[in-house]
């Protein structure tokens, strides 16, 4: 049977918008990896305290790893049942779901694991095919077992001690979740019920409120990708249905990011989380609201800070770009947090911060550009320089941009004096050939551009030159003749 669920998995959305853009009625995407889980203790995630189940919960399951519901007989199908018991018997199949199996067995439990598994993929059809609004004892019973079988307690073995630039984490063995069989479905049977048109909201809320939000949010921490997806979605799908708590969910992703950000440096799902904002950013409306400049300024500018930005710079840089495309006018304040967090010694980021810095000048206009050019051609310059050449390359590629080219001949005669030392030093001395072909093809652009101009900037930089020469010599003449006075020891 499981053959069939997986086979029934729809290839992974590149956004959480196209991720969430369904109907609700396909499974959603699996992966090969996933987290353990621990038996035994509450829920270990940090940061906002025990999820307090709704109303009628009270009889739900201690996590030790041991069967909580019991039920020695199998449930009868929904299809074999009238109308007027649908209802109960989906109670009694939800409650049956509640009850939690040590899976680090897989000996044990066997016909009560399967029983289920079975119950769980009912009660997908069941929410996927209903043709009238679920009642708020139906809400009351998903929300339940859905709180008993996800926040579960997690206590991952610890990785403080392994790389954490991106390469090391990509390649590390995720911890494998031998329960995923279940939660699987689980997840399924939630994103179907929120997906749903049958759901009412209003009466939703209730049982989805804010301590449910930010225990799912806690689980966006997990190891293992297949459940950060299903979360994306959901959290996306709750989003959208429930208007009521778009400003709450906002507040607490941000929460995790500053925590993120200036404390710990370690989150799991940043990546999928960013994919959600990108989605929402693209939906805010113009004007842009002041709290949502400050988002920008607060909490997407400074995600450039941790070392481990590779693992989530595609979506943080799509975040970025939304933002100035909907108000030109934050290119300044885009750009200029770029450079205050650029990469100093980290070659790989400096790649990545040159190629976001890109996209941005895309959507630069000339008033924006022309308050930051100073500054920003200043770095342009430095990295030119770089003896990295995959960095000095991405550099001198913002020249195949005819945007960006088109803003610089704007301004050339601010420009070109602050980039013409680097173009003669690449030009003359540098290590790689490709590197010194594409300065040559710049001083060409700004050569053919004005050679009036660009030959005073040569006469300015070879008098600079020899004026720096001209100090060095006298330099070393003092040194040598007070070494011959014996004022300074021989080496000293």
């Amino acid at each position: 049977m499981i053959k069939q669920i997986l086979g029934r998995l729809p290839k992974k959305t590149g956004k959480a918008g196209e991720a969430a853009a369904g109907n609700g009625t396909e499974l959603s995407n699996s992966y090969s990896v996933a987290r353990s889980v621990e038996p035994g203790g509450g829920n270990k995630r940090a940061g906002n305290g025990e999820y307090q189940a709704p109303a009628g919960a009270g009889s739900g399951p201690a996590m030790n790893g041991t069967v909580v519901y019991h039920s020695n007989e199998p449930l009868p199908a929904f299809k074999d049942v009238p109308v007027s018991e649908k209802q109960n018997l989906f109670v009694r199949k939800a409650t049956l779901c509640c009850a939690v199996y040590d899976f680090a067995d897989p000996t044990k439990n066997l016909k009560e694991k399967e029983m289920k598994r079975q119950a769980l993929m009912e009660l997908v059809d069941y929410v996927t095919s209903a043709n009238g609004k679920f009642s708020e004892v139906i809400m009351l019973e998903i929300s339940k077992m859905v709180a008993i079988n996800l926040f579960r307690s997690s206590n991952p073995t610890p990785r403080e001690n392994k790389a954490i630039e991106g390469v090391d984490m990509e390649e590390e063995e995720p911890l494998m979740d031998p329960a995923w069989s279940h939660l699987q479905i689980v997840y399924e049977v939630f994103l179907r019920f929120v997906a749903s048109q049958e759901t009412d909201a209003k009466l939703a809320k209730r049982y989805i409120d804010h301590s449910f939000i930010l225990k799912l949010l806690d689980l966006f921490d997990s190891e293992d990708p297949r459940e950060r997806d299903y979360l994306k979605t959901i959290l996306h799908r709750i989003y959208g249905k429930f208007m009521v708590h778009r400003p709450f969910i906002r507040k607490a992703i941000n929460n995790i990011f500053y925590r993120f950000v200036f404390e710990t440096e370690k989150h799991n799902g940043v990546a999928e989380l960013l994919e959600i904002l990108g989605s929402i950013i693209n939906g805010f409306a113009l004007p842009l609201k002041e709290e949502h400049k400050l988002f920008l300024l607060r909490v997407l500018v400074p995600l450039h800070k941790p070392k481990s930005v590779a693992m989530y710079h595609q979506q943080l840089s799509y975040c970025i770009t939304q933002f100035v495309e909907k108000d030109c006018k934050l290119a300044d304040t885009v750009i200029r947090g770029l450079l205050k967090y650029w990469p100093i010694t980290n070659s790989s980021k400096e790649v990545m911060f040159l190629g976001e810095l890109e996209e941005v000048l895309e959507a630069t206009q000339l008033a924006e550009f022309q308050r930051c050019m100073v500054p920003l051609f200043r770095q342009i310059a430095h990295s030119m320089n770089s003896s990295h050449f995959q960095v000095a390359e991405r550099a001198l590629f913002l020249w195949n941009n005819d945007h960006i080219e088109n803003l610089i001949k704007q301004n050339y005669k601010v420009i070109l004096p602050i980039i013409f030392p680097a173009l003669e030093r690449n030009a003359r001395g540098h290590w790689n050939q490709a590197v010194r072909s594409l300065t040559l093809n710049v001083r060409k652009i700004f050569s053919d551009h004005d050679s009036a101009f660009f030959g005073e900037c040569m006469q300015k930089f070879d008098d600079d030159e020899l004026r720096q020469e001209e100090s060095s010599s006298k330099r070393e003449a003092l040194w040598k003749r007070l070494e011959e006075m014996g004022g300074i020891p021989n080496g000293g």
